[in-house]
């Protein structure tokens, strides 16, 4: 009879237990694993940028003469009408001479300057002037002014016996004067522009309407002249009260330049106006040569200005919240990322914009998080760049959809 051999209990139990520990040690690992793995960042898609529009500018030039204008600081928006050639531009000259002067002589804001003796020499200038029609003011014997008072009668009045004085008392000569002038016409590249003599009667002093644009951005650009030309009225000791010749002055933002008028220039005036646009302050400077008379050149500046003023535009480059692209995650979730405030410029005439977005890599993150930035090219203008942020979370999706989707957002 065979006999039977029976194993041991234990020994049965040991696979089945060694197989469950394997499958518990691999589900644990798989858990494990699952619940650390690192997810790659989040797909990123940007939106379709839909540009601005702006409008063609349209200026209302006069059909005489010369013109030009421009907003300061808007290269693109100088527009010329009329002849390019040099013309006659009369007491214009004025403003070269107050600059050639301070160049040699300086004066800083609020100071009077060194006194001036009017010496017989300078006053003998009056009849020689008033000889040939041309504008003086009064100056008696033994006379004594300041530069600054100087300045005051011969750019607000226009008095050419004072232009003269002026250029004697800083040079010794005439002749010295207009190589000094020569010599910063040249320093400050007004090439097309040729000054014979301080006053402005002679008719050989001539310029183009583009280079008094740049004469007058010069004027401005010195404390003293922009506040004598913007003065209406001043009276100084010798010469009595003094009126500004340039009648627009506090009209529809001007605020000077210089007046001008002589047989064989017509009426002329360099001029200048500020705005408030976009918040910001902008400033026109033009020239216009040829005109018939004052009343109808006024009249052509003025209408000239607004034109100019209406073509000035704040353009939205972003709205504050508005959408540049979006990050998609594998567990469904989006986030856009916006940009993180508005951004205008103001732009002057005709404008293109283009944007390009940056989106940086990320897997998770938080509300207003910075995610990338989206630079505009503005023509004419310097690139502008906008942060972006996310709008909302984007948080990690929890263990379980980890255990469910293994290794998906990796």
């Amino acid at each position: 009879m065979s006999r039977v051999v029976r194993r041991p209990r234990s020994a049965v139990r040991r696979p089945v237990t060694i197989s469950v520990v394997a499958v518990l040690v691999l589900v644990v690992g798989y858990l494990a694993a699952a619940a650390v793995v690192p997810f790659a960042p989040a797909s990123a898609a940007t939106t379709t940028y839909s540009a601005p529009t702006s409008s063609v500018p349209g200026l209302t030039f006069p059909g005489y003469g010369a013109t030009a204008v421009e907003a300061t600081d808007f290269p693109e928006s100088l527009r010329t009408s009329g002849d390019t050639k040099p013309r006659s531009i009369a007491s214009i000259s004025k403003v070269v001479t107050a600059l050639v002067v301070l160049d040699h002589k300086p004066l800083q804001q609020g100071q009077a300057g060194p006194t001036i003796t009017f010496t017989p020499s300078m006053q003998a200038l009056y009849a020689k002037y008033l000889a040939v029609n041309g504008e003086v003011a009064p100056m008696p014997n033994g006379l004594e002014l300041s530069e600054y008072q100087t300045l005051q009668v011969m750019l607000m009045k226009s008095a050419n016996n004072y232009a003269g004085s002026l250029a004697l008392w800083a040079f010794g000569s005439m002749d010295a004067y207009r190589a000094a002038a020569d010599e910063w016409l040249d320093e400050h590249d007004l090439d097309h522009t040729t000054i014979e003599e301080p006053t402005g009667l002679d008719a050989h002093n001539t310029s183009t309407a583009t280079d008094l644009v740049a004469l007058g951005q010069l004027a401005l650009a010195n404390p003293v002249v922009k506040e004598v030309v913007g003065t209406k009225k001043v009276t100084v000791p010798g010469a009595g009260e003094i009126e500004n010749s340039n009648k627009l002055l506090g009209l529809d933002g001007v605020e000077g330049i210089k007046t001008g008028t002589l047989d064989e220039a017509g009426a002329c005036l360099l001029f200048a106006a500020t705005y408030e646009r976009g918040g910001k302050t902008v400033t026109v400077i033009g020239a216009m040569l040829g005109g018939v008379d004052h009343d109808s050149l006024d009249v052509d500046v003025q209408r000239l200005l607004r034109s100019v003023a209406d073509n000035f535009q704040v353009v939205t480059l972003a709205h504050a919240g508005q959408t540049f692209g979006t990050f998609s995650t594998p567990w469904q979730d989006e986030a856009d990322a916006v940009s993180r405030s508005a951004s205008e410029v103001l732009v002057w005439g005709k404008t293109t914009v283009s944007a390009k977005t940056h989106l940086d890599e990320i897997t998770l993150g938080t509300k207003g998080e910075r995610v990338g930035k989206v630079r505009f090219t503005i023509s004419d203008h310097d690139p502008v760049t906008v942060p972006l942020v996310l709008e909302r979370p984007i948080e990690d999706p929890g263990i379980w959809w980890r255990w469910t989707n293994p290794f998906q957002g990796a």
